[in-house]
This record gives C-alpha cells, structure tokens and sequence, in this order.
C-alpha cells in the first residue's frame, strides 16, 4: 500500500501515513480553508488501510503488529477538530477488529487547552491515549 506524504503549509499539518516504515503521524496546525477536501484523503486512505489490515490481520493472524497514531498538533481550529475526530472513530473502529492500535497525543507543558482536546477526543472515543509533553 502506499503511503500518504501531505506536506503541511501555514494552514494545514503536515501529515505522514507510511505503513512501509510503520509511521503514522499528523504534526503542525491545522486551520484549512477547506477542511473537508484537505481530510478527505486521509480519511479514504486510512479506509484502505484498515481493509488491508483487516484482510491481513486475519488471513495471516497477523495482529501483533502494532500501528501506533501520533498527533502532534500545535492547534487545530473547531472544523478541524471534527475531522480529527473521524479519524480517531476510524482508529476506534480498527481497535474493535482486534486490530494492535495506539494513540500518542503530545502537547507543550504549558498548553493544557491541547491536553484538554486529547482528553476529551479519548472520551469521546473510548481509545485510551498516551500524553506526551514536549
């Protein structure tokens, strides 16, 4: 499967899904003009990638590869936020096939708002996230 690169701007994150070196993280601030187009692909590619893994997880009872999801955001506007949820509900949704996913959730010390978000979208989503702070 190839990878998705999106290299981040001043309005959008820079986002790596690479199941080649098994790195899957989305960095930087994400504000987009238009935030439906710009998740859109990683949306449908994260969609492709969870039938991969499904198909290989149980044909070749392959599960303990783990994938482990870090979001390295510095800020996110409320449109995005709703875009990073649907990618945690997919996230959840590989955790319920018994697929091996984890979510790393890193913030500065000082932004709790940031922390606050992590907390609220592992609520939301029933994934237990580990914080980081940076």
């Amino acid at each position: 499967m190839d990878a998705l690169i999106i290299e981040g701007t001043e309005f959008t994150p820079d986002v790596v899904m690479d199941p080649g070196s098994n790195r899957f993280e989305m960095s930087g601030e994400s504000r987009p003009e238009n935030a439906s187009k710009f998740y859109e692909a990683i949306l449908n590619w994260m969609d492709n990638y969870h039938s991969l893994r499904y198909w290989r997880d149980s044909k070749f009872d392959d599960n303990s590869n783990s994938t482990v999801f870090e979001f390295r955001l510095e800020y996110f506007n409320s449109t995005s936020a709703k875009f990073i949820l649907d990618i945690l509900k997919k996230i959840e949704i590989f955790r319920k096939d018994d697929m091996n996913v984890t979510v790393k959730w890193y913030y500065e010390e000082l932004d709790i708002d940031m922390k606050e978000s992590g907390e609220e979208f592992a609520s939301m989503t029933g994934i237990p996230f580990e914080y980081i702070v940076v």
